[in-house]
């Protein structure tokens, strides 16, 4: 059964084939379940002329707000500038694009893509400037625009627990946009804090099965707060 194993030994060889001017989908949200160590993976490469697909884009220093020092980043196609501050900068100075999308059609779209669902109708953005350029139709006496699916060539995502067949689990609220990201990269990579062997994880209990990832890699993780609150 040793090519059904799909971990690798390195960060480099997680992301080998990883080119300029690809997409890439990238799970989390804030700072929560963010594949931090692939980020600096592709911070470390020099990888450019990327276009990034994910909920936000980290914050100054940290997350996928270190890809944008060097301006890697080209495009950026997300839902929330955030805190992050250069973010803001690059956005106003015209220095890198960026698509703002709703964040349920953001993971919608994702979605479409790992189910092979080429496009959808929603209702959300109708009437605003999302809606610039795009079909319209009626559905149940309301206006719906067409979106399109997302897929990326690469997808990193951070797990909590996989076996060596990439079966992943998520933990809380790291689910987020991690298992829409995973199902829907060409090259699917997922780092994790455990590996077990299978057998070890309860069926019912995997959020993203194995088919869908090419790649697991065992790391070691920050897991920096946004924003701490405490109860004074």
């Amino acid at each position: 059964m040793a090519g059904f194993d799909k971990r690798v030994n390195s960060y480099a060889e997680a992301l080998d084939g990883l080119e300029d001017g690809m997409t890439v989908l990238a799970g989390g949200f804030g700072l929560c379940g963010i594949p931090e160590n692939l980020i600096a993976e592709i911070k470390r490469k020099g990888t450019r002329d990327l276009t990034v697909v994910s909920n936000n884009c980290g914050v100054d220093g940290f997350g996928l707000g270190v890809l944008l020092e060097d301006r890697q980043i080209c495009k950026m196609v997300a839902s929330y500038v955030g805190e992050n501050a250069l973010f803001e900068k690059q956005l106003l100075n015209g220095e890198l694009e960026v698509e703002l999308t709703p964040q349920g059609t953001l993971a919608e779209k994702m979605r479409a893509g790992g189910a092979g669902i080429p496009a959808f109708y929603t209702a959300t953005g109708y009437g605003t400037p999302i809606a610039e350029g795009k079909d319209v139709r009626e559905f149940n006496g309301r206006p719906h625009i067409l979106e399109h699916a997302i897929t990326g060539d690469f997808a990193i995502v951070k797990g909590w627990k996989a076996d060596r067949y990439g079966n992943v689990i998520y933990r809380h609220t790291a689910q987020n946009f991690n298992p829409l990201a995973a199902a829907a990269g060409k090259i699917t990579v997922v780092e994790v804090e455990e590996i077990v062997e299978p057998g070890e994880i309860d069926p019912t209990q995997i959020h993203t099965p194995g088919i869908y990832v090419d790649r697991i890699i065992c790391g070691t993780f920050e897991k920096r707060i946004e924003k701490r609150t405490v109860r004074g």
